[in-house]
């Protein structure tokens, strides 16, 4: 049974089963990926990841920090480097080991679907409660303090490590706003969505993974010397999270995901009365579609050769970690072309 009795307006709660934890990945059929694999015509591929030590110094969200590599340890002796010799003095191996230290939505992730809930009356006794997409529960599915074993957060449902089991494989569809409006902060209506989708001739289809150019992540990896936080936050384009049309449009298209390229995907300084929601486009996808978000990918290499062979559509490989009870993941997407 579901857990749920109201489900949020315009949400597909329930349409993939009571305990569904894919949301609209679940549009991505085999018949999808056979079809997505028609795109690869000539066997090019190319990395859309940052490299994960970035943003750098540039401060995107301080709650989020760098990676820190150091070695393992076996007592108080550190695996770099590390002659076996020690060990016995017959072996001539040398050993080295690390491991990390990373927050999960530091440089190009995905967003699981319990990155963002809202307070809602799925009970239907009046009282809002906190939970998430296909009305999963605060403190029951997605724990904080006193989490399993040695953790102190998990996800026992809507985790990464479940887009991973699918996994996020399918057709890519790239559209790209740098060429329409440049690299200046602009605010993406549906009505300017459409339109740079038809005047780029770019069909999507159901369970396609819409892929948005901004030019943010170009912007942020040429900055590292010299970082510039209020240039950032004039770059790029942003989609308009209070556009209800938008909205429409999104549940609509029956696409499977969307990733962009640079911090959000939505306009993050919209006003927040407004709508009582920080971000209204994370509410809208997440919560309600359990559509997955990703952030901080890279296009710099494959939005010139698409461009040049006058295309759009990618075959895509873009699976998180598989990290049980993981939140959010770093991602290495691969395009092939």
């Amino acid at each position: 049974m579901p857990q749920w009795v109201n489900r949020p307006e315009g949400s597909n709660w329930g349409d993939f089963g009571p305990d569904d934890q894919l949301g609209t990945l679940n549009y991505i059929t085999d018949a999808e990926r056979r079809a997505a694999a028609g795109e690869i015509r000539e066997g090019r591929a190319f990395c859309l990841s940052l490299p994960l030590d970035l943003p750098g110094k540039v401060s995107l969200n301080p709650r989020r920090k760098p990676p820190r590599l150091a070695p393992t340890c076996l007592g108080e002796t550190p695996y770099i480097n590390y002659p076996l010799s020690n060990v016995d003095p017959v072996l001539m191996d040398v050993l080295s080991d690390d491991q990390v230290l990373l927050s999960t939505q530091y440089s190009t992730q995905w967003d699981s679907l319990a990155h963002v809930g809202a307070l809602f009356d799925a009970d239907g006794d009046g009282v809002a409660e906190r939970c998430y997409y296909n009305g999963h529960r605060a403190d029951v599915d997605v724990l904080g303090a006193g989490a399993e074993g040695d953790h102190a957060s998990y996800a026992r449902r809507l985790a990464v490590s479940e887009m991973a089991k699918t996994p996020v494989q399918g057709r890519g569809v790239l559209v790209d706003f740098t060429r329409a409006y440049g690299t200046e902060r602009v605010i993406v209506t549906r009505a300017m969505l459409e339109e740079v989708i038809a005047a780029q001739g770019v069909e999507l289809r159901p369970g396609d993974i819409l892929l948005l150019r901004t030019g943010y992540a170009e912007a942020l990896r040429d900055m590292q010397d010299a970082p510039d936080p209020d240039r950032l936050h004039r770059t790029g384009a942003v989609l308009d999270g209070t556009d209800a049309a938008l909205h429409e449009w999104i549940t609509d298209s029956r696409i499977a995901a969307i990733a962009a390229d640079n911090y959000a995907v939505e306009n993050p300084d919209a006003d927040p009365h407004a709508c009582c929601l920080r971000l209204p486009l994370h509410h809208h996808c997440l919560f309600k579609l359990g559509l997955p978000l990703a952030e901080l990918w890279d296009f710099s290499a494959l939005a010139p050769a698409l461009q040049a062979a006058g295309r759009h559509a990618v075959f895509l490989t873009a699976p998180p970690l598989y990290l049980p009870g993981a939140i959010g993941s770093p991602v290495t997407p691969v395009a092939t072309i």
